[in-house]
């Protein structure tokens, strides 16, 4: 029996991996298991636990891996699969691929480094502590990876075929097109991957990849994300919000210590930095993009600019590249990271992990925090148990490196930096669609999100709306 199974991503929103079975016979010779993404739990102990479990079909019983796009709650458990005994292809678009060339080992980096602090400070129960996976296990799948253009149909079994379509997340992202043939049926399967911003209203001020998901969809089932199902972004301009942020805070003297992640989001902010200083609504202070991975990434951007926004390419045409711009400092060592600290005078540091779950965001946490002259600033999603969510709710104080550090900075989070659709911009994605599918399976999402989202498609276009719940088979025949 042909099926498809939740194995992450489903309660829950991180650690997206869904499976593709077509097999049809008891042996498992026949058919093929595919693995549409396949990422890091991330957040409270009880999902981040499951990184460590085996997956429940045997790694090396998985035929192929289809990639929507390169944050890590949808590809950074590939080396660890790979590591199980995964051996076959990757598919991905060229800038998906890239990315993941950057993201992949600088996640295994931060695996061994976190391993190496808990043997240092005896702070883990596991003796010795393990990285998930290695810097050189994560270079090692990379090898796997083949590249797949947009709209070019790939066929991978008599089955099986796919083919990618704009999902204007971030660079390179695409949602799935899967084509099943089982039984004398055929049926096609979308998998929405992370759906960026609709533009019902003019494109967000800032937005560096091409806006909104293709439309005019027609699967006949649906597995769509629901990060923001139960709230709608706000559609006001944020460029002045920011500007006073920035402003008042270097009036008192302090600086700007923003989280953020390393790709697409950063870029977004420099960006948006650049144009608040060339138009004078904010003074021409330091900007410090901590982060290698950025930096990185802002060369991939380059590199594939033609995938960028109007703005984002005039911008560049204009002043260059990014890694050029006065003011502007990227710090690619951690000597470089390090001078940062040593800053007395305001400025703004730009730096990952955008959740504070690690990297070298903690260092500039532990120095500014208990100042209530600086300002630290959210420009992104925090999922539930992470430093950034206890921050951003207002705690007292957050453990760091196993210290209690004291929180007296101002916090602020602007929910225009979204990347992820909101309600109302699914629904009118939705509403393009040819046909309405047999069934809608939402995932990526908390239960509240999910559960406000299914209501408002059931209600407003009497869809079949269902919760995707982990480990949960949905027949395909």
């Amino acid at each position: 029996m042909a099926y498809l199974q939740f194995l992450g991503a489903a309660g829950t929103v991180t650690g997206s991996k869904y499976l593709i079975n077509t097999r049809n016979d008891i042996s498992g010779k026949q058919g093929m298991q595919v693995l549409v993404d396949c990422g890091l739990f991330q957040g409270p102990k009880e999902w981040r636990l499951r990184n460590w479990e085996d997956t429940p079909v045997p790694a090396r019983n998985i035929d192929a891996v289809i990639l929507t796009h390169a944050h890590l709650d949808h590809c950074g458990w590939l080396p660890r699969l790979v590591k199980e005994g995964f051996r076959g292809p990757i598919y991905a678009t060229p800038a998906t691929i890239d990315l993941c060339s950057v993201i992949l080992p600088d996640s295994g980096h931060l695996q061994e480094e976190e391993a190496r602090f808990h043997n240092q400070k005896r702070s883990s129960k596991h003796h010795p502590a393990l990285p998930l996976y290695t810097l050189q296990e994560a270079e090692d799948c990379l090898k796997s990876f083949q590249a797949i253009g947009f709209e070019e149909e790939k066929k991978l079994g008599p089955e099986l075929s796919f083919r990618f379509v704009h999902a204007g997340h971030i660079l390179g992202s695409c949602m799935v097109e899967a084509f099943l043939s089982t039984n004398g049926r055929s049926r096609k399967l979308l998998f929405s991957g992370d759906i960026g911003r609709v533009p019902l209203l003019p494109s967000s001020p800032g937005r560096v990849v091409e806006a909104g998901p293709d439309s005019n969809e027609d699967p006949d089932l649906l597995v769509m994300e629901s990060t923001y199902g139960n709230r709608v972004h706000p559609r006001d301009d944020v460029r002045p919000q920011l500007a006073k942020i920035i402003n008042d805070t270097v009036h008192r003297g302090g600086s700007i210590v923003v989280p953020a992640f390393a790709v697409e989001r950063t870029q977004k902010f420099l960006f948006l930095l650049k144009e608040l200083m060339e138009s004078n609504q904010i003074p021409r202070i330091p900007v410090f993009a901590d982060s290698p991975m950025a930096i990185k990434a802002v060369e991939i951007f380059l590199k594939h600019i033609g995938e960028c926004s109007d703005e984002a390419q005039q911008l560049v045409r204009k002043y260059g590249s990014p890694l050029n711009w006065e003011e502007f400092h990227f710090a690619p060592k951690q000597d470089d990271s390090k001078k940062i600290n040593e800053v007395r005078y305001p400025c703004i540091i730009v730096s990952s992990s955008g959740m504070v779950t690690g990297g070298r965001i903690l260092h500039h946490l532990m120095l500014r925090l208990p100042d209530p002259r600086n300002q630290v600033l959210f420009i992104g999603f925090q999922a539930p148990g992470t430093r950034g969510e206890i921050i951003k709710n207002g705690e007292k104080s957050v453990r760091i490196f196993s210290d209690p550090i004291p929180i007296r900075a101002q916090v602020t989070a602007l929910e225009q930096f979204s990347d992820h659709a909101d309600t109302e911009e699914l629904l009118f994605w939705l509403k393009t669609f040819k046909k309405k599918p047999e069934t809608t399976f939402l995932v990526h999402g908390e239960p509240e999100a999910a559960s406000q989202l299914q209501t408002a498609i059931s209600t407003r276009m009497g869809w079949n709306v269902k919760i995707a719940h982990w480990l949960d088979k949905i027949p395909l025949d």
